[in-house]
C-alpha cells in the first residue's frame, strides 16, 4: 500500500477541527481544544491547556529537560494568546451591546418627547394666532 496514501487516511481536511471556516480559533470560553503537545495529546479549554502546559513546562524544568521545558512553555504562550483573544473579543462584544442599548435607550426617550409634544395643547399664543386667523376669513 502507498505509505502516503495510509499518512493522509485519517487526516482532517478542515486543519484540526478546531477552526472555524474563516480560519478564526472560536471565541468561546468553553470551547474544547485537541492539543497535540510534544509528547502527549491534551484535551480541555484554553485555560486549562494553558494551565496544564505550564506545569508541565514546570515540571520538565525541575527535572533538567530544558528543551521539553521549552517546548511545554511554547504551548502555554499559545493558549495564553487565544485567552487574551478571547478577553478582547468579550469585551468588544460588550462595548457593542451597551452601545446599541444606549442608543435604544436615546430613540426611545426621542419618541416619548415627540408624543408629547404632539399631545400637548397649543400654547396660548399659538391659539390667539389661530384664532385670529379664523376671524379673518
Amino acid at each position: 500500500m502507498n505509505m502516503k496514501r495510509m499518512r493522509s487516511r485519517h487526516h482532517r481536511p478542515s486543519g484540526g477541527g478546531s477552526r472555524h471556516s474563516n480560519g478564526q480559533t472560536p471565541l468561546n470560553r468553553n470551547h474544547v481544544f485537541d492539543s497535540n503537545g510534544p509528547d502527549m495529546r491534551v484535551r480541555g479549554t484554553a485555560q486549562q491547556l494553558f494551565e496544564k502546559y505550564l506545569q508541565l513546562g514546570r515540571d520538565a524544568t525541575g527535572t533538567g529537560d530544558r528543551i521539553l521545558a521549552e517546548a511545554y512553555f511554547q504551548h502555554a504562550e499559545h493558549y495564553f494568546r487565544i485567552l487574551n483573544a478571547m478577553t478582547q473579543a468579550a469585551q468588544q462584544s460588550q462595548m457593542e451591546r451597551q452601545e446599541r442599548h444606549q442608543q435604544r435607550v436615546r430613540s426611545q426617550h426621542q419618541d416619548q418627547e415627540e408624543r408629547r409634544q404632539g399631545d400637548e395643547p397649543a400654547s396660548p399664543d399659538q391659539e390667539s394666532e389661530e384664532n385670529a386667523s379664523e376671524t379673518a376669513e
